[in-house]
């Protein structure tokens, strides 16, 4: 199965629960291609934990839901080595992390302890408990939520841990004939209810194998540098772009690539992408939000104006 039909049963299959957003549907497949993890925040009741539902009953994977609460500890997420009476020995709990998709839902509500349990997960692909050292299944995808609104009681996400989501994503409002087709659909069951699975992990990795080996141009590299060294100069950004920025930037430039049934990477491709994978990298400077109201993702549109757009040429 190559990306771009991955892509679209995908895309067909969590369009029955989630209606009106089908880009923002193909951003996360690119991020999961991409073999990065995905965070949402918008206002509540937007669809965030329903498309985190949806994208996981689509694919035939093993799928666990953590709710944060200020009261959760790493041991619940990571796993817990208890003494069983019966055999007078130690054995290690699994936590929901072991799993191949994890549902974070909410985790700004949990406390910075607890939140960077998932920084070795997302990262390395592993945890430690008590020296011990464990594998991640393959794949392994994190989908976390947040609203940004409700901020009583939250403990917001340090910018190290968000550099770990390849994308940011805010879903936003629906339009009204969307909004008319969601009443329409759900009646005494849910959509959600009756959603299979149209994809396996095998589909999951023979599609991010090819999005892998899409071809990143000269030109196109350049580009992307050209990007974050703009970010850097930037009189509004304290914090521009890093290193590993960078290389989310050319991962989901791949990927998207790949989705659109492309064999190389375009400039079109990396604008596409760059709006979800740069903003929540960036720390702005306060002078510049209180004078001109800029938000890291008005800088980055600015700066998508204003970079050179190169012409690649292929032999």
């Amino acid at each position: 199965m190559t990306a771009q039909e991955f892509g679209k049963k995908l895309n067909d299959n969590i369009s029955k629960v989630i209606i009106g957003k089908e880009n923002e549907i193909r951003i996360i497949t690119a991020a999961l291609l991409a073999g990065g993890h995905v965070l949402l925040e918008d206002v509540p009741g937007t669809g965030k934990t329903m498309l985190a539902r949806a994208a996981a009953k689509s694919l035939d994977c093993d799928f666990k839901r953590i709710q944060f609460t200020p009261d959760l500890l790493p041991s619940d997420i990571t796993g817990i080595n208890f003494f069983n009476m019966k055999t007078q020995e130690f054995v290690f709990r699994k936590g929901a992390v072991f799993t191949n998709i994890l549902l974070a839902d909410e985790i700004n509500r949990a406390t910075p302890r607890t939140q960077s349990a998932l920084l070795e997960c997302m990262e390395e692909k592993q945890t430690t408990v008590d020296g011990e050292t464990y594998k991640m299944a393959a794949p392994f995808f994190v989908l976390a939520t947040q609203n940004p609104v409700e901020t009583a009681g939250t403990y917001p996400l340090p910018e190290a841990q968000l550099d770990r989501f390849i994308v940011r994503l805010h879903l936003g409002y629906s339009s009204r004939k969307s909004e008319l087709e969601m009443l329409a659909a759900i009646g005494e069951t849910h959509p959600i209810d009756s959603l299979g699975a149209m994809l396996t992990a095998g589909d999951l990795a023979a599609a991010s194998s090819e999005a892998l080996n899409v071809k990143l141009g000269e030109a196109s590299a350049e580009y992307i540098c050209e990007l974050g060294d703009a970010t850097r100069r930037s009189e509004k950004v304290r914090l521009g772009l890093s290193p590993r920025g960078l290389l989310a930037l050319k991962k989901m430039s791949q990927a998207y690539a790949a989705l659109s049934g492309s064999t190389f990477v375009t400039p079109d491709h990396i604008k596409a992408v760059a709006p979800y994978v740069i903003p929540h990298r960036l720390i702005c400077k306060e002078y510049a939000v209180s004078r001109t109201g800029s938000t890291a993702e008005e800088v980055v549109k600015q700066l998508l104006e204003d970079v050179p757009v190169p012409t690649e040429k292929f032999e």
